[in-house]
């Protein structure tokens, strides 16, 4: 009988909510299942990102040719230095959230604050410098053409150095056109990008600089973009049919459209963590500053957006290598 009881017992404390498994709070084994959950989503994206990119090796940009802007730099490209310089930031603000856990364990309040508003910064610059980085991205900065196959052309000078569009580009005048009742003209909602240029004037363009050359976006084995002689270029330019400046979700100057595909959506999924994380932490410097957690005796809040920050981190880690790296 007294087994019995004591059976009950155990039975009642278990399912009452009196244990916490592993020593966590309830709280915190939520976190710990959102962000199992999560790195299964980026798993997902990162796999299908990696699955892609095998598949179209031939055609897939090169890092190094499309992250090369760094503030008031421009025209000197610095290749992967300012992406290397976001990372940077990114991890030093975990560093300064491991200080204010640590600090929020000793109860020190002044400690907890300065160390959350680092963290704050170090986020803020991050989702900043992301923005950019898309901005810079979707502009473009040498422009290429595309053909009625889909095969993307760039432009080179005999030493193999890119050639933006407006180097050699011409504008030609704009022939007036009669409009007659059976030659009318409506005004509808364009699905193409207007660009700069049309096909005619680079055409025209690169008719008259012949030291120019055009390679495609096919890698050879050494890794470099494969480059026509002069009479290839200009056949394969006569076949061009569209311009295209920067990048969207239509049109690539880089090569494959489908690397501006998985950039702007993995990139922009882990940019609103970043964005996320970063109001969470303000919402809870402020909860700092009111006194909140100093008269629970508990800065267990601290530590559970702590979790999510240190995830948001590492999974750039993982984003950073697979986009920018490999």
């Amino acid at each position: 009988m007294e087994a019995t009881v004591t059976t009950a017992n155990n039975d009642e404390k278990t399912w009452g909510g009196g244990n916490e498994p592993l020593g966590a709070s309830y709280g915190k084994m939520m976190m710990w299942f959102f962000i199992v959950s999560d790195a299964l989503t980026f798993s997902g994206f990162l796999a299908a990102y990696g699955f892609s990119r095998f598949k179209f090796i031939e055609t897939w940009p090169l890092a190094d040719e499309v992250f090369t802007h760094f503030p008031f730099l421009h025209g000197n490209p610095q290749p992967m230095l300012y992406v290397a310089l976001m990372t940077f930031i990114l991890i030093f603000s975990s560093v300064t959230m491991v200080l204010a856990v640590d600090a929020g364990h000793q109860l020190k309040k002044t400690k907890v604050a300065f160390y959350m508003f680092l963290t704050i910064i170090g986020g803020l610059i991050f989702v900043g410098s992301q923005a950019w980085e898309w901005k810079n991205f979707i502009k473009g900065e040498y422009g290429a053409v595309e053909t009625a196959g889909g095969s993307l052309l760039q432009f080179v000078d005999k030493d193999g150095k890119r050639v933006a569009l407006e180097e050699f580009a011409v504008k030609l005048p704009e022939q007036p056109e009669e409009l007659t009742r059976a030659k009318a003209k409506w005004f509808m909602e364009s699905a193409e990008t207007v660009s700069t240029y049309s096909v005619a004037e680079i055409q025209a363009g690169f008719k008259a600089h012949p030291e120019l050359l055009i390679r495609t976006e096919k890698l050879t084995a050494e890794k470099k973009k494969t480059v026509l002689t002069r009479a290839e270029s200009e056949n394969r330019l006569a076949t061009a049919k569209y311009v295209v400046e920067g990048a969207n979700l239509t049109r690539n100057e880089y090569g494959s459209k489908l690397f501006a595909d998985f950039f702007f959506f993995i990139t922009g999924f882990h940019g609103f963590h970043v964005f996320s994380g970063v109001i969470i932490n303000i919402i809870i410097f402020f909860n700092v500053l009111l006194g909140t957690y100093e008269k629970r005796r508990s800065y267990e809040m601290v530590e559970k957006v702590g979790l999510y920050w240190h995830f948001v981190d590492l999974v750039w880690v993982f984003v950073f290598t697979v986009f920018y790296l490999v």
